[in-house]
């Protein structure tokens, strides 16, 4: 053999072989300090840090990002001016980026017609079959969707033909599988008017009752001005055509003052502007006035299936498509693989296939029709999923946020083998996890840190498991931290006995949760633990809820204004300055007037990206010049804001700036660990651990007797959990009753009382399995979660 043929050339070693890694050299995106460092390919690798690390704005707003910025950039212009403009991340260098699939924790679209089919187009087929082999045969694939509604029309048309201008009368009809009566929302509403106006007033007295329509402004106006009704007289007075004009009149064009407007009646205008959308996607005031004005009722025609009776009387082996819908998927999947249909073979291949997906990554027990605004952030995350796990693409980029939220230790062994198939086929795969468990099988390990925001963006650690575990940071030293069972647990002062609980998959379940100590319900995911503890417990005065939910804010939102924490503030300045409290708002009065008070001067570039420049006028302050002449303890309004929450609790201790409620506000954001973060800092820059705590700072200051907590160590560090347990202690201590729907294991060994649902997942879960404290739920072992909280404890 001669030297050329034995060169690592020839043996298939081509320069193409080489890009093996991913580059990144000096990104500075959010709290990056100019970091740059090196990524394998087609591997699974781990990042790991504090809540406000850097890890998110590495993997997320550096890497994916800008790989999908370069994918974008691919399409012709006229196709990207119908995309989200990209910026380009902070970054000096990026090399070897692969095509990124971004799966992250946002909750799914909150669209009230969305649902767990339609999100993964498992309808759509579903649609398919049931068109090609139901009986009777009621139409094409639209027949059985109810977002398609039943159209028919004659009229007719005028057609340009030869130069001649002919006239046909034609027909068209449209079958779809639209409910007519809940027009495929499977809910009715009935509206109080009584909450919508004081008859007793007039108009121009200010009579409509519903959030944002104020006398003065044109939420009224358009109906004081339309000539329909009278604005001064009393609504009580109006006779029935003018009541019905105000309440139910159809859409039409007015002219009020010089401004041609669409005139509607109340009840149609309110139902488009707020009952068209999801109840969860609703902003606290709005949704407070819905509960209070409607009230929703399954619908009587469809009984709540969406679909029309034509839909519902096409069958395959004696089920419709809304009963297949309403299946368990595994279930479902069983009656699918059952179809021996050859003309449709493909489809039902694709169908079982998709379906197998759901049953293999732990959602068996969701069903199709469930209201895709339901699922939590875990559930949501694993649904999209789906969509990649039979893909046969190779040499991709997935990146994960978090996938175990919402697992079970159980369910994480699951997860932790579907990452590594994806990485088993060559793909790369980019994981954020604080989970011990997960970060097990990295096969290399990226650390930031070593604290959280300005404390925080370095690299502190990069290598294998092994060397993490003997290295000096902080996820090194916590990697084997384990909680040990409580010697004593305290004495319940009473009990909250929940009876018959039937809510989703609960069988009627009978169990007292004990009060006055840490209650924490366990369970597989699935097992109905939140449908336990968010339908069954009443929601009242005494009871403070603490779900999953997103925190909704603009890039103007930050803490301060989120936590209600600037009202004081504000008036602590004007007070000391002697002028109006608006001038310290960057949204009123005080806002620089070049820049309306963002700080940024925003310049739309057409099909690219957006280019955010700071505002020359404010320098980026937000405010006048004249309203940072005015101080408040020595400090202007921009530096108050710049500080951070540690820094600001001192300055409103004591001294000239001491404003009591400021610092009640800041405290709470201290004990739950977001003393770095700054209180002009926007809520679009937090990450969704220091969102969840966010959250429950704020809601610490009402006045509560029992604290529902979901899952409060969503994005906690390893070293965090150990200021949350603390944190509920002094909740208990303080005589609070806390509840705790959780999976992690050091919440449950350092719980009083532990409450564990089951054996399995939806109809094989809705069960009480065991009842007790953690030492007898570790020495039975009779269930999922007491084999693991044995392991965990090394008992």
């Amino acid at each position: 053999m001669t030297d050329e043929e034995s060169s690592p050339r020839s043996a298939g070693r081509r320069a193409a072989d080489s890009h093996d890694l991913i580059r990144v050299h000096g990104a500075r995106v959010n709290n990056l300090k100019d970091i740059s460092v090196v990524i394998p390919k087609r591997r699974l690798t781990v990042f790991t840090g504090v809540s406000g690390s850097g890890k998110s704005s590495l993997v997320f707003g550096t890497i994916a990002a800008e790989s999908q910025r370069m994918i974008n950039e691919t399409y012709s212009a006229f196709l990207q001016g119908f995309m989200p403009s990209l910026a380009r991340p902070d970054v000096d260098v990026l090399e070897g980026l692969t095509t990124a699939i971004i799966v992250d924790q946002e909750r799914m679209g909150a669209n009230s017609r969305s649902t767990v089919g339609t999100a993964t187009d498992v309808n759509a087929m579903l649609r398919i079959v049931f068109s090609r082999l139901g009986q009777p045969h009621v139409g094409s694939p639209q027949a059985f969707s109810f977002n398609v509604a039943s159209i028919s029309g004659a009229g007719a048309v005028t057609l340009e033909r030869g130069g001649r201008t002919t006239k046909e009368r034609r027909s068209f009809e449209i079958t779809g599988g639209m409910c007519p009566r809940c027009e495929g929302m499977g809910t009715v509403n009935d509206i109080d008017l009584s909450q919508l106006y004081d008859d007793s007033k007039s108009l121009n007295d200010g009579a409509l009752t519903i959030p944002g329509y104020t006398a003065d402004g044109w939420g009224v106006k358009i109906y004081s001005g339309s000539g329909f009704v009278d604005p001064d007289k009393p609504i009580r007075n109006y006779t029935r055509k003018e009541l019905d004009d105000f309440l139910y009149h159809e859409p039409t064009k007015v002219k009020i003052g010089d401004i041609n407007m669409t005139y509607e009646g109340l009840v149609p205008r309110v139902q488009k502007s707020m009952l068209s959308k999801d109840r969860e996607a609703m902003q606290p005031h709005i949704r407070a006035f819905v509960d209070r004005a409607v009230t929703f009722t399954t619908c009587p025609e469809c009984g709540g299936t969406r679909l029309n009776e034509g839909a519902r009387s096409s069958k395959i082996a004696g089920i419709n498509i809304a009963e297949a819908c309403a299946m368990q998927i595994s279930d479902l999947a069983s009656w699918v693989r059952d179809l021996d249909e050859p003309s449709v073979a493909p489809l039902l291949v694709a169908l079982q296939d998709t379906l197998d997906s759901f049953v293999e990554i732990g959602l068996g027990y969701l069903s199709l029709d469930r209201p895709a605004g339901t699922l939590s952030g875990g559930e949501a995350q694993r649904t999209k999923m789906i969509r990649h796990l039979g893909s046969s693409l190779t040499d991709v980029t997935y990146v994960f946020d978090e996938p175990t939220i919402g697992l079970h230790p159980h369910d994480i062994e699951s997860m932790n083998r579907l990452l590594l198939q994806l990485r088993d086929k060559g793909n790369t795969v980019l994981v954020v996890e604080h989970k011990p468990e997960m970060i097990a099988i990295a096969d290399h390990v990226i650390d930031l840190g070593p604290g959280a925001g300005t404390a925080g963006g370095t690299i502190t650690f990069e290598g294998s498991l092994d060397a993490l575990q003997g290295s000096d940071t902080l996820t090194g030293h916590h990697l084997h931290d384990r909680v040990a069972l409580k010697s004593s647990t305290r004495t319940p002062n009473g009990a909250l006995g929940i009876r018959g609980a039937t809510a989703h998959n609960l069988r009627n379940v009978d169990v007292d949760i004990p009060l006055g100590v840490l209650v924490v319900i366990t369970g597989v995911a699935g097992s109905g633990k939140s449908s336990l503890v968010h339908h069954s417990i009443p929601a009242g005065e005494n009871v403070i809820s603490i779900d999953q939910g997103a925190i909704r804010g603009s890039r103007r939102s930050n803490p301060a204004t989120y936590t209600g924490m600037l009202e004081p503030i504000r008036k602590a300045f004007a007070k000391a300055n002697g002028v109006k409290p608006a001038l310290f708002s960057s949204n009123s009065e005080g806002a620089c007037p070049n820049c309306n008070g963002a700080g940024v001067i925003y310049t739309d570039l057409g099909v690219m990206a957006t280019v955010e420049s700071p505002c020359e006028v404010c320098e980026g302050k937000r405010f006048q010049a004249e309203v940072l002449e005015y101080r408040l303890g020595g400090r202007d309004i921009s530096e108050v804001l710049a500080m951070s929450v540690t820094e600001a609790e001192e300055f409103f201790g004591a001294g000239d700036a001491r404003t009591p409620a400021a610092h009640a506000i800041l405290a709470r954001l201290a004990d739950v660990g977001l003393g770095y973060i700054s209180l002009g800092q926007p809520l679009t820059t937090l990450s969704g651990g220091e969102r969840q705590r966010l959250k429950l700072a704020t809601q610490m200051a009402e006045k509560g007797g029992i604290y529902v907590l979901d899952e409060p160590t969503t994005g906690l560090h390893l070293a965090d959990v150990e200021n949350l347990l603390g944190l509920l202690d002094r909740l208990v201590d303080s005589g609070k009753s806390v509840i705790v729907v959780e999976h992690h294991q050091a919440v449950m060994a350092h719980a009083d009382w532990i409450i564990d649902l089951g054996p399995g997942a939806g109809h094989d879960g809705g069960l009480v399995v065991f009842e007790g404290s953690p030492g007898d739920l570790v020495a039975a072992r009779s269930t999922l979660t007491g084999t693991h909280l044995a392991s965990y404890i090394g008992a």
